[in-house]
């Protein structure tokens, strides 16, 4: 994989990981998926007083392949979920979730067959964000959070046991689209 693996255990490994965390949270790009009302306050986390470009995030773009976090604002439809799905499979690694919003967490007031219960369901979920709509210090609080785990994400072959550990985990505790239907 790199430098990690050609090193003896234990040596400069915590300082070569620390780094590229420390380069990782530095860096983080966001491929904003504004679906509501939700999607107002995260363009306004963006103006400046704000200013998302404090912890190197001024590239917010829709591209897909150049970003690394997804910002979920507002409520995901059953016929978007697809699409929220092939976006978030077009992201490079390492790649987090921010849900932004109750609809995004569970699907608000919207209690119905068209509104996904939570992006969950579609997409590994990083950092949950309650609010209706959340405001944009609440946002950056979020962010500031994510670059701490962010921080602290192990590399290499350690890194690919603690992710699938995660995965797995999660799929045990959520009832996934499709699945549990009695035809």
């Amino acid at each position: 994989m790199g430098l990690e693996e050609k090193l003896p255990s234990g040596f400069l490994l915590t300082t070569v990981e620390q780094v590229a965390g420390w380069a990782r949270k530095s860096s983080v790009w966001p491929a904003t998926f504004g679906l509501a009302c939700c999607a107002i306050e995260m363009m306004a986390a963006g103006d400046p007083r704000h200013d998302f470009s404090r912890w190197g995030m001024e590239r917010a773009s829709a591209t897909p392949r150049q970003a690394d976090l997804m910002i979920v604002a507002g409520r995901v439809s059953q016929k978007m979920a697809p699409v929220l799905r092939q976006i978030y499979d077009q992201m490079t690694e390492p790649k987090w979730v921010i849900a932004m919003g109750v609809c995004a967490s569970s699907g608000g007031m919207f209690n119905n067959y068209a509104i996904v219960q939570g992006v969950d369901h579609i997409v590994p979920v990083d950092i949950y964000l309650p609010g209706c709509p959340p405001r944009p210090e609440m946002l950056l609080d979020a962010i500031l959070k994510l670059h701490d785990k962010i921080q602290n994400t192990k590399l290499g072959p350690q890194r690919a046991k603690q992710i699938a550990q995660l995965e797995e985990s999660k799929r045990r505790q959520l009832p996934l689209l499709g699945q549990g239907v009695a035809r």
